[in-house]
């Protein structure tokens, strides 16, 4: 299982499994996985992999065919309203009366959150400024663009200040600047000490701000990257320069990988051997006799990884 002992699971969920059909191949096969507290978690998949299926049963939108979630140690099918009360969930496509005005609806929301009306007044009016969205709280939220809707949806979900947040595909539609905000808003989440699950296309901003990134493919989870594995994950190939080359430094550099050499300067591709070996070809060619004066390692970003692993998936 791809669970760690810890004293502070957040949200925890084991050997979820989740069938539509008896004859159907599981959307989800025996899932399992935490989110810490004060921890962004990444997770990654291709269309159909599993990803918004596993964020609707954490949510309690819909319920596992076997396995549990638990939220802060409560089980959201057996104690949903407990677990419910510490979690908020940021969907891909928000869906909320676009007939109203904003602070009314929020103040509707809050209601749910058995919150007072000047508590709910301060909080509305902190996170509308927040977001950019106060000087058009006036306004029938069908006016607002696609953007300002998402940055709404996620201040209606900040309503109640929960503990734990689930953002599903949030960061698609948005700008340059939007992707920024929301990316600053993860790592203050962070910073207050919150559980936050990010799933998203975008691996680059997964690389940039995830603690770790857990990898889905076909229902079933394939890799957990911790943030340490993501530089080192993989060598793609190796420029060297050599100012005394000779008709024997091929023999050293074959076993690496494939030699492309134009004068002293040389690149191996299709790399036979780890980063870790990669990096002792350096020295191996000093023991030789031969200068080395530039060695560059390439390796591999998380989008490539990814699509190392779930490649087969597009055949």
């Amino acid at each position: 299982m791809w669970i760690k002992d810890g004293p502070s699971l957040m949200i925890t969920a084991e050997n979820l499994t989740k069938r539509y059909g008896r004859n159907l191949s599981p959307a989800l096969k025996d899932v399992s996985f935490q989110i810490d507290d004060g921890e962004i978690v990444g997770f990654a998949g291709l269309n159909g992999s599993g990803k918004t299926t596993t964020l609707r049963i954490i949510s309690g939108i819909i319920v596992p065919t076997s396995g549990s979630v638990k939220i802060d140690g409560n089980d959201i099918v057996r104690e949903k309203i407990a677990a419910s009360s510490n979690l908020a969930i940021v969907p891909e496509l928000p869906n909320f009366d676009i007939t109203q005005k904003a602070i009314p609806l929020l103040r509707y929301y809050a209601g749910f959150y058995g919150m007072q009306r000047e508590e709910a007044n301060q909080r509305i009016e902190t996170l509308l400024k927040n977001f950019g969205i106060w000087e058009y709280r006036n306004r029938k939220l069908r006016t607002y663009s696609q953007g300002m809707k998402k940055r709404f949806a996620i201040a209606s979900a900040l309503l109640s200040d929960p503990k734990n947040i689930l953002f599903d595909e949030t960061l698609n539609g948005l700008d340059p600047e939007g992707v920024r905000n929301i990316r600053n808003l993860m790592l203050e989440q962070k910073k207050q000490g919150k559980a936050v699950f990010l799933s998203s296309h975008i691996l680059s901003e997964l690389q940039n701000i995830a603690d770790r990134v857990i990898i889905i493919k076909k229902g079933s989870i394939v890799k957990i990257l911790d943030r340490s594995d993501i530089p080192n994950l993989g060598a793609s190939s190796i420029r060297i320069m050599v100012s005394n080359p000779d008709s024997k430094i091929n023999e050293i550099l074959e076993q690496y990988g494939t030699v492309q050499q134009s004068g002293s300067e040389i690149q191996i591709t299709d790399l036979k051997v780890s980063s870790e070996k990669a990096k002792l070809l350096n020295g191996e060619l000093a023991k030789s006799g031969y200068i080395v004066t530039k060695y560059d390692l390439s390796g591999e970003g998380l989008e490539e990884y990814f699509l190392s692993l779930v490649r087969d998936s597009y055949e």
